[in-house]
């Protein structure tokens, strides 16, 4: 019987390996783009930084270190120069595949950092398998630019798992709508009408400002933004501005807001300030074809009727006045009550008998006035 050549006994003692099989590698040699392992055969196998994770910019040498041992799949015996060629990531992928499958299962919150930022949502890995969000499942409320999630760690669950055509879809909304619902019946059992409260400007319409008030939204209309007169949200508020409110109605999930705080009503101390017979000076606000509404203070509008404008007779207020004039005129009735101040210009020109005055001091129904007005307009 012959006997066998060292290099005999040294090859029968390697063991045998195929391409697919699971094997135990130590590192013998690590460089920031490749492994070398000793799998206890003839040839030691290579794992490249392709082979190991599908994370872009990975220094082999911070993850590995030399005499770490690690579970990895055969590609190649032979890659045609005598080395073994192995992976890492589809191992781990075959196994994360299975984990993805539980968490599709059983609904699981999982964990992960944003890898890419692409042009139709966001890709994260999990286990080495590659999961996509779209832009529409990112969040709650549409976002142009995705750019801010990269490198963010981000909750999520699987909603969609198709490992046949590699297709794994993620979804945050779900989990931000669920959170808010939370924090909004929370919000809704704990806040009560007059409550004064801070929160932060989500959006700005042509009609009011919505603010997050911690938990849920709440709509601060033009009509409430001040005392005074808002022409354009817009130019009071901006996305992000910080507001201090109180809560002036509460109707279902829905919560109005208001800036008139009743310390700056400037209708408190109007009666004094623009008592029967004073003289006052303001600006005016706005005309009609039957008087001109003059801005006192923010606030407080009084009307200067087009009788009362001059002795001469005129046809309408905008044939001597303008928006923005400055305007001295006798006050001639006062009405707390309905917040309602009549003006007279002709009052102040000369005295006049006391008939005539009563007769020529006009006292107008705003309110009727405003209303007619307004429905002038819609039907012009």
């Amino acid at each position: 019987m012959s006997e066998l050549t060292f290099e005999q006994m040294l090859e029968e003692s390697l063991k045998t390996i195929h391409t697919g099989e699971v094997v135990e590698g130590t590192v013998i040699d690590v460089k920031p783009e490749e492994i070398i392992l000793n799998i206890g055969y003839k040839s030691d196998g290579i794992l490249t930084k392709n082979e190991y994770t599908n994370e872009p910019n990975v220094d082999l040498t911070t993850v590995v270190k030399l005499g770490d041992t690690m579970e990895v799949k055969v590609l190649k015996v032979n890659d045609g120069e005598g080395q073994v060629i192995l992976t890492y990531k589809r191992l781990a992928a075959d196994r994360g595949n299975k984990r993805i499958e539980e968490a599709f299962n059983s609904k699981e919150v999982l964990t992960a950092k944003v890898t890419q930022v692409l042009d139709g949502g966001l890709s994260v890995i999990v286990d080495e398998v590659r999961i996509f969000i779209p832009a529409s499942l990112v969040s709650d409320t549409y976002e142009k630019d995705l750019t801010k999630y990269a490198g963010q760690e981000i909750q999520f669950v699987i909603s969609e798992y198709n490992p046949k055509r590699r297709r794994y879809i993620g979804d945050r909304k779900q989990l931000l709508v669920a959170e808010k619902a939370e924090m909004q019946k929370k919000l809704l059992e704990s806040i009560h009408v007059g409550d004064v409260v801070e929160g932060v400007v989500k959006n700005v319409t042509d009609f009011g400002a919505f603010i997050d008030i911690g938990g849920a939204d709440g709509l601060l209309h033009i009509s409430e933004m001040s005392w005074g007169r808002v022409e354009n949200p817009r130019k009071v508020f901006k996305v992000g501005d910080e507001v201090k409110s109180f809560i002036k109605e509460i109707s279902g999930t829905k919560i109005a807001l208001s800036l008139k705080f009743e310390d700056a009503n400037p209708w408190k101390d109007a009666e004094s300030k623009y008592s029967v017979g004073s003289e006052v000076t303001g600006r005016v606000a706005r005309m009609t074809d039957f008087g001109a509404f003059i801005e006192l203070e923010p606030g407080v509008d009084a009307l200067l009727h087009v009788s009362q404008i001059s002795k001469e007779h005129i046809e309408k207020p905008s044939d001597v006045l303008k928006t923005g004039d400055e305007v001295t005129a006798k006050v001639v009735d006062f009405n707390n009550e309905d917040k309602k101040i009549s003006l007279s210009i002709k009052a102040m020109l000369a005295p006049e008998p006391e008939a005539e005055k009563e007769e020529d001091a006009v006292s107008v129904d705003v309110d009727a006035v405003i209303s007619a007005e307004e429905a002038q307009t819609v039907v012009e």
